[in-house]
């Protein structure tokens, strides 16, 4: 036999080798160490195993040695064990155990196992030291190398304490501890529960090329950035569009088929290394690649050249479309090394949508309102939506007197569920629902048959949840195809955990299934024809945070196409064309439905307008909330929104749950409420609608004056000093001038108020009329006819709602970090322009109320936002607040507590800080926040004498108060009438 060069480390070129059967008719390439000496009368052979029959022997393997173990009983025949995983046997190699090392100066020591030139290993009892340590095992193994003659130091060194293998790879050069660091890192860390399905980390044993592992198993964000890189490449080139999107979905599932061994071991990889340096004939290969795996064993060729044959039959349409070759370089090639590289064997659902994300800018995204959800935020909507119910109801079954047959019902149960995410972008949802499903089965079926199935029944005879229970709507085609590819990944990923379960192997190729993304506009699609209502379980997803004021034409066109029933549609975000389209598809069924929603739908004016329509069109009902939480993803370049999660659907569900948030951000869920309204709070259906008047008996409000002058009434300090020092004269018109940002920031800035200015007094002011022209030309020339006709009264606002006495001023955007918006009182003199609300007249007690927790309370779930800043509105904030009605007594305690409060910071805003600074959360005064506290608890019993637990408990307080003081919404109207059907069991 001919001495053969051994090629270790994946992307390493094999050197002349020997060509050993592994079975089904594959071609392994065996290669041996330089190192290791050869002896004539051991021949080097390895058994004939397939891959197959070597995961089945690990899955063995794995289920005979779990359990703690100890070193001087066990492990022998764990090693011995071990080689026959690989279909070697120890003593054919002269891997010996006990293996005796001189150490001079010191004690003899012994090696566990030694395989000359090529592996040591050492065993220690399980939960023992592995690392390099002075006491770890892998500092022992390493010392022993020393002791060692250079032609027998390995390469490979193992430490195991029989539940956990951490390898170590010295190199083909072999690692120098003279030079280098005590210890190399180790390559690779796998239990034994996993060793099943990373056996490629051990292909040495075989002589076999060898996968140069890393330390992260997972797939994560530089991975996928890797993946973009090569987009990136090839679109260079100007291979784009269809052609390179469905290219790079096809290279995904190829480098994933190699990591988890629906490809031989580094096949793919070694299939792109064989191509010219140059890469101009990698296009060609690759896409006869393509072509193949969409062939079955007896339509291909008989001609088709060994390394094509490798491959095996795939099927599912993933490769059966003919694509234009891509002209490849040296850097694309490049490139796609670098991903062949990485390990796609853990790829989280995450990923795709991160992928997605990276080959879009950031004002694509904005546009397509595409975010991709992280899993702990799925999770917050398939939980509660359908997943706790099933893991409830199994639970009983599973701790009852439970009958295989009622176990077996279940099972049918979980197999004729069908889901529909309309908005499925690259499938997140709908993987990790099917990952959670198929968990759900594994338990039922281990309920079923334990940890061993009968002789004769294989894991495939069992396993009933499949793709092709999941539906998809997606606009664009790229994240429709990572969905459907998404879901073959995660099934395969799951069926290997089944194969782990049973000890026996089982995988879906070629893929026989497929899930059914639709590429289309779901707001102008049927949903019906995807899927029948009939048919469907649940809807659930994330469909495009799109404000009203971001979306476009096409949008606005689907806006108007599917809410042309609301009268005002106008102001209402883009998703909330989905919760219409969903309450149209559901009628008449017991579908569920969840969905992920800026939070600006359970605020402000669309609610009154989305949820009267939802209650009287549909008759919907919320079955469990999430309230306000900041949603992040997984990507890079990770979104700040605000979001909100609502579950809903046609009949009533016994138990409803509102989740809050926590400190740490944790959902804290609040079960068993009776009814849960639009702003996601305890109460019935009613809906706070715009008010052109208070609903108490208090001040009315107005927005301040609307100067629309083109800016040449207004004035900067600077602007200010240059005037007065010209035109002294004009002192008398100058006014302080206060938007929300001047009031709240203490920023200065005025304005020409020419109120009551006579001609005269004007003409002798040649700089002001200058301005006084200015506007006159910026009206005369706006597009607006109400503005042109402006023109002709050029010295005053455009509106003036400027009051005559003391007024309190509210600014119409402040932050949301403060506890309460500042307000306060203003003289007539100080103009307030449209930026702050006024009420005219407004005493202590008014001030009192407003800044109070209550107040807060009710403002935090009624107004609109400004992205989360609070958007203070007068129609729906402060005409609909319900206020109390307090004795004398009460009223007089609110009126001093609120000047307590004034008090306090009079000489803090007069020696020069701003309202900013005083309700700022991190430099609040300590005086000041006690005040408020005060004020906060005798407004508190001008409503009720029991103290409130929360805020969320006072906005429940004052919501029944408003009902109160409302004629209430008129009851649900009869939704159209349609065939009744019944959804598959939810």
């Amino acid at each position: 036999m001919s001495t053969t060069g051994h090629s270790a480390g994946k992307g390493k070129a094999a050197e002349k080798s020997a060509a050993v059967v592994i079975g089904d008719g594959q071609i392994a390439q065996k290669h041996k160490s330089p190192k290791m000496p050869i002896s004539e009368d051991k021949p080097q052979t390895v058994a004939v195993l397939s891959r197959q029959d070597m995961i089945d022997n690990a899955l063995a393997f794995a289920q005979r040695w779990k359990g703690p173990q100890r070193e001087e009983s066990n492990a022998k025949s764990f090693l011995d064990g071990f080689f026959s995983v690989f279909g070697r046997d120890r003593l054919k190699v002269d891997a010996e155990h006990e293996h005796r090392v001189e150490r001079e100066g010191r004690r003899e020591g012994r090696i566990d196992l030694f395989w000359s030139g090529r592996l040591i290993v050492e065993m220690k009892t399980t939960g023992k030291d592995l690392s390099d340590k002075p006491d770890g095992a892998a500092r022992q193994a390493f010392d022993y190398i020393d002791f060692l003659a250079p032609e027998e130091r390995p390469r490979w060194v193992l430490v195991s304490d029989f539940a956990n293998f951490v390898l170590y790879d010295r190199g083909e050069e072999g690692f120098d501890r003279a030079t280098g660091t005590a210890i190399p890192p180790p390559c690779a860390s796998v239990t034994l529960a996993e060793m099943p399905k990373k056996l490629r980390y051990f292909a040495f044993i075989r002589d076999e090329e060898q996968l140069s592992p890393r330390s992260e198993p997972e797939v994560n964000i530089k991975a996928v950035k890797l993946l973009g890189a090569l987009h990136d490449e090839l679109k260079k080139t100007g291979y784009s569009g269809h052609r390179l999107e469905r290219f790079l979905v096809r290279v995904l599932f190829c480098l994933f088929a190699e990591d988890t061994d629906i490809f031989e071991w580094n096949s793919f990889t070694r299939f792109v290394e064989k191509s010219k340096k140059d890469g101009s004939d990698l296009g060609g290969r690759l896409a006869k690649l393509f072509e193949v795996l969409d062939q079955d064993a007896a339509t291909r060729s008989t001609a088709l050249p060994p390394e094509f044959n490798a491959f095996p039959y795939i099927n599912g349409g993933l490769f059966r479309e003919r694509i234009d070759i891509a002209d490849m370089s040296a850097a694309q090639r490049a490139a796609l090394l670098k991903c062949c590289r990485s390990d796609w064997s853990l790829i989280s659902p995450g990923i795709f949508g991160s992928l997605f994300q990276g080959v879009m800018d950031k004002q694509e995204r904005r546009e397509k309102g595409a975010h991709y959800t992280s899993e702990e935020n799925i999770r917050k909507v398939i939980d509660p939506l359908f997943l706790d119910e099933l893991k409830a109801d199994f639970a009983k079954l599973k701790t009852g007197a439970a009958k295989k047959k009622a176990l077996d019902q279940f099972h049918d149960r979980l197999a004729g569920l069908r889901f529909l995410d309309p908005a499925c972008g690259c499938g997140n949802f709908l993987v990790v629902a099917y990952r959670e499903l198929r968990s759900l089965e594994l338990d039922v079926l281990q309920a079923i048959y334990g940890q061993q199935l009968p002789l004769g029944l294989d894991v495939g005879d069992i396993a009933r949840v499949n793709v092709d229970q999941f539906y998809g709507i997606e606009y664009e085609e790229f994240p429709s195809l990572i969905a459907e590819t998404a879901l073959w990944l995660t099934d395969h990923q799951v069926n290997m955990g089944f194969s782990k379960a049973f000890g026996k192997h089982f995988a879906r190729i070629p893929l026989k299934k497929s899930a059914s993304i639709t590429c289309g506009n779901a707001l102008q699609v049927d949903w019906r024809t995807i899927l029948p209502p009939e048919k469907c379980s649940y809807v659930l997803g994330n469909p495009p945070f799109v404000g009203k004021q971001y979306m476009s034409a096409g949008q606005n066109a689907d806006m108007a196409l599917v809410c042309a029933a609301i009268k005002g549609h106008g102001v209402l975000d883009y998703v909330t064309a989905w919760y219409v389209k969903a309450g149209d598809y559901i009628q008449g069924t017991g579908i569920r439905c969840a969905f992920v929603s800026t939070n600006s739908i359970s605020q402000g004016e669309q609610v009154g307008l989305l949820w009267s329509h939802l209650y009287s069109r549909y008759g919907l009902k919320i079955h469990f909330a999430h309230r306000t939480f900041i949603w992040h993803n997984e990507a890079g370049g990770k979104a700040h929104v605000h979001v909100v999660i609502i579950g809903f659907g046609i009949a009533d569900a016994p138990l409803k749950r509102l989740y809050d948030n926590d400190a740490d951000g944790k959902p804290v869920v609040s079960s068993g409420t009776l009814s849960i309204n639009p702003y996601l709070i305890v109460g019935t259906n009613t809906v706070v609608a715009a008010r052109t008047a208070p609903l108490c008996a208090v001040p009315p409000i107005l927005f301040g004056s609307m100067p629309n002058d083109g800016g040449f009434l207004m004035l900067t300090q600077a602007e200010k000093d240059a005037l007065l020092a010209q035109e002294p004269g004009a002192a008398k018109f100058v006014r302080p001038l206060l938007g929300s940002d001047e009031f709240i920031n203490n920023v200065p800035r005025w304005c020409l108020w020419l109120v009551g200015a006579s001609a005269a007094e004007l003409r002798a002011l040649p700089l002001v009329m200058a301005r006084v022209e200015s506007v006159r030309q910026s009206r005369a020339s706006s597009s607006r006819q109400a503005t042109q006709k402006l023109a002709a009264i050029p010295t005053l606002f455009g509106e003036n709602r400027q009051p005559t006495v003391r007024y309190l001023a509210i600014p119409s955007v402040s932050s949301e970090r403060r506890r309460y918006i500042p307000i306060g009182f203003l003289d007539p003199t100080v103009i307030g322009n449209n930026k702050l609300l006024l009420i005219p007249g407004a005493q202590v007690y008014h001030f009192g109320v407003l800044t109070s927790a209550m107040h807060m309370a009710w403002t935090n779930v009624v107004t609109g936002r400004l992205e989360s800043r609070y958007q203070y509105s007068n129609k729906l904030v402060y005409n609909n607040y319900p206020w109390p009605d307090p004795t004398d007594k009460q009223r007089v305690a609110v009126e001093e507590a609120a000047q307590a409060v004034l008090d306090v910071r009079a000489p803090l805003l007069a020696a020069g800080s701003s309202l900013a600074d005083l309700y700022d959360p991190l430099t609040m005064p300590a005086d000041l926040l006690k005040a408020h506290r005060a004020l906060d608890q005798v407004v508190d019993r001008a409503y009720r004498a029991k103290p409130f637990a929360s805020d969320r408990e006072r906005v429940e307080f004052l919501f029944a108060l408003y009902e109160k003081l409302v004629v209430p919404l008129a009851p649900a109207a009869k939704p159209a009438k349609r065939k009744k059907v019944q959804a598959a069991a939810p």
